[in-house]
């Protein structure tokens, strides 16, 4: 299954809602909601700096993927960015394909 990174930053009410939620009520909606497409929670973080939370999950697929940062920024409570994570074998098999690619002014 894909492993996917969510970056993701509250809004000022975003930020009273999690007051309200506390962080292990958070933890807990976004793994049921992860948990409903099919996919799970490997881990989420706090942090401090450009992103408010960071998540690692498993989902099907790219589609699942967009639906969950859809609803998060659709909430107007948080705004968010994902990326694929791609495992060494992954990153290896891309490396091994050959590209015919020219530079751009090549």
């Amino acid at each position: 299954m894909p492993k996917f990174l969510v970056e993701a930053s509250y809004t000022a009410e975003g930020y009273k809602g999690l007051a309200k939620d506390k962080a292990s009520g958070r933890k807990a909606a976004i793994a049921q909601a992860v948990k409903k497409l099919g996919g799970k929670l490997d881990a989420m973080y706090f942090c401090l700096g450009e992103s408010d939370l960071i998540l690692i999950v498993d989902l099907p697929d790219h589609v699942s993927a967009a639906a969950i940062g859809a609803a998060a920024c659709g909430s107007g409570m948080a705004r968010t960015k994902t990326s694929v994570l791609l495992t060494v074998a992954e990153t290896d098999k891309a490396l091994e394909k050959k590209v015919s690619y020219r530079a751009p002014g090549a």
